[in-house]
């Protein structure tokens, strides 16, 4: 299922208005879809393992507030940002300046980073504890085939 880019982001409340959530591929959206935006950015950090523990800790403190509200979206969002403090923190980890590519194209060499890796690691035993979650997996079931298929 793909992102949809065209909605208006800065008007849409998706708590009020989850069937226009798109779930998407991966990260797609996580930085768009309020208020859940609002609420998890400001506890999303990964400068070293103690702060992605709490970072993480705290999102999925979070993730598990939606949960007990029966709230897709914000479960989906708090899995969105654990996966990127995953995907952000190994990027760091094999590259120190956080870019992959020079302006040439070429890839940077890895200069492996013992404590992004770990910051990395710490995100991953959460976002595994979420999609293993049979909840998170029976809601996104019944989000996808209650909304994808309308439009």
């Amino acid at each position: 299922m793909m992102f949809n880019y065209d909605l208006d982001f800065d008007s849409i409340n998706f708590r009020e208005q989850p069937e226009l959530y798109d779930i998407g591929r991966g990260e797609q959206g996580v930085l768009l879809v309020q208020p859940y935006k609002s609420e998890i950015l400001p506890h999303w950090r990964f400068k070293t393992p103690e702060i992605a523990q709490d970072s993480a800790e705290k999102i999925y403190d979070l993730y598990l507030n939606y949960k007990k509200e029966h709230d897709f979206v914000g479960m989906d969002m708090t899995r969105k940002f654990i996966q990127m403090g995953y995907t952000r923190a190994m990027r760091y980890a094999h590259h120190k300046s956080g870019k992959k590519y020079a302006e040439n194209g070429s890839v940077y060499l890895n200069n492996e980073s013992p404590e992004k890796r770990e910051s990395a690691l710490i995100f991953k035993g959460y976002w595994d504890k979420i999609r293993a979650d049979e909840e998170y997996l029976a809601m996104k079931k019944e989000h996808k085939e209650k909304h994808s298929k309308k439009r």
